[in-house]
């Protein structure tokens, strides 16, 4: 089993409260249009593979959704989509192996480097969507560098997939301003994407922590975030998903979860 990196970092502190601008640009609102089009003659055979979920619509859920149902008996657990693909691979194949399925929200400049990831989360039955392009402080960016994040992303996954992703997730943020949100609908996301959970599994402190604070704080309904490319968060996730079972809970896509 994979070991994980023993870290004292402490967790950096969320971005929050930034002022959106008023000024939306007109380039981004007719390029917003384009959100929707057909896949890319560049897009690989869909014969062959899972076709790529179009965004989520969740009719009476609110812009920024961060749980699902609390009386049902599911959870989603959500991945940063950034780091080691071989650490991604076997993630993923742990929650294949125990039946799970969980949703990706990939990094743009990962999808250029590993473009193959992106038919691997979907070829496993998994979900996959758009976490920006560069991982910036989005809510710290002016209008048009907030949307080109967005959409640079989306671009992305449309060419590898035929499609932008299911879900918008804003980076270096638990929530998103009105800005982000809006420009995350421009871009063709009904809803922007937060969690109930944080694993703080970025911060690398051991599998037995990461385990221990999914669980002390997950119920039914909950979205969780963890991240890809963390050795333990592979070893804590076969205990993690174990524990959830004994619960009578069950991880699916976040889709799945809320619609």
């Amino acid at each position: 089993m994979l070991r994980a990196a023993a870290s004292a970092a402490a967790a950096g502190a969320l971005a929050s409260g930034c002022d959106p601008k008023r000024s939306a640009d007109s380039a981004a609102t007719a390029a917003s249009a384009r959100a929707t089009d057909g896949p890319s003659p560049q897009g690989t055979d869909r014969a062959r593979h899972p076709a790529a979920r179009p965004p989520t619509r969740a009719p009476g859920l609110p812009p920024e959704i961060d749980h699902g149902p609390r009386n049902g008996h599911a959870v989603a657990l959500t991945f940063h989509g950034r780091g080691d693909p071989e650490l991604a691979k076997a993630l993923l194949g742990e929650a294949e192996r125990a039946g799970a399925r969980v949703t990706v929200l990939a990094v743009g400049d990962w999808l250029d480097e590993q473009p193959a990831m992106a038919r691997r989360v979907l070829d496993g039955g998994h979900e996959l969507g758009n976490h920006t392009m560069h991982h910036r402080n989005i809510c710290a960016l002016p209008a048009d560098a907030a949307y080109a994040e967005i959409r640079q992303c989306a671009d992305r996954l449309r060419k590898l997939t035929g499609s932008i992703g299911s879900w918008f997730r804003p980076s270096q943020t638990r929530r998103a301003t009105g800005q982000v949100i809006r420009l995350a609908r421009q871009a063709g996301y009904p809803h922007v994407l937060s969690y109930d959970v944080d694993s703080l599994d970025a911060n690398d402190p051991g599998a037995p922590a990461v385990q221990r604070t999914v669980l002390d704080g997950i119920r039914p309904g909950s979205v969780v975030s963890l991240h890809l490319g963390h050795a333990g968060t592979v070893a804590a996730l076969p205990p993690i998903l174990d524990g959830l079972r004994r619960r009578g809970l069950r991880a699916v896509t976040t889709t799945e979860l809320v619609t």
